[in-house]
């Protein structure tokens, strides 16, 4: 059997052997998929690139502390999240501000208009405007309605209170309800 027709758990297997076409095959895999949850918190191309493959590294070399193979695909989620969040946390401490929406920026605060625009076009709407926000209204509500995490999951990721999370995303939803109707 070749390693393009192996199941997760045997290739996790073979790189736990520190076998380099296992470690290419999970990372050809899930590269794109951790690369967008990064993009979504960090907002930089360039970081989000990096954070990824430091998280796969980070991967590869825990992997024995892996339990369930099963979930590979969450723990590594997990850790290019909480890698994710880390670079967002330095980069807030250190006021900086990424080149990319700088560098793109649209002024457009004409809301959606649904009949003319078809349900990508809205999403990918919805997803410029929430970058608009606050950063941690952004981050909250990437958290929350994107990446799917519960508000227990975000108090811990954002070291915030319960009530103070519940108050920060219904006020993000608000903004950006705010942000997305459109101008009579």
């Amino acid at each position: 059997m070749t390693s393009t027709n192996q199941n997760i758990e045997q290739l996790l297997v073979l790189c736990k052997s520190r076998n380099q076409r296992a470690q290419v095959e999970v990372y050809n895999r899930y590269n794109k998929a951790m690369y967008n949850t990064a993009l979504r918190i960090v907002k930089d191309s360039f970081k989000a690139e990096d954070i990824m493959q430091e998280s796969f590294l980070t991967a590869f070399t825990k992997l024995e502390t892996l339990e369930d193979t099963k979930l590979f695909g969450a723990w590594l989620k997990r850790i290019v999240v909480n890698n994710s969040i880390a670079h967002y946390n330095k980069t807030i401490k250190q006021n900086e501000v990424p080149l990319e929406p700088v560098m793109y920026k649209v002024e457009d605060d004409n809301g959606i208009d649904a009949h003319s625009q078809n349900n990508d076009d809205k999403v990918k709407e919805i997803i410029k405007v929430m970058k608009t926000l606050k950063p941690n209204y952004s981050l909250g509500l990437t958290l929350h309605l994107i990446e799917g995490y519960d508000y227990d999951e975000i108090c811990d990721i954002m070291d915030i209170s319960y009530a103070n999370c519940r108050t920060m995303i219904s006020r993000a939803k608000e903004s950006l309800r705010k942000k997305l109707v459109p101008t009579a």
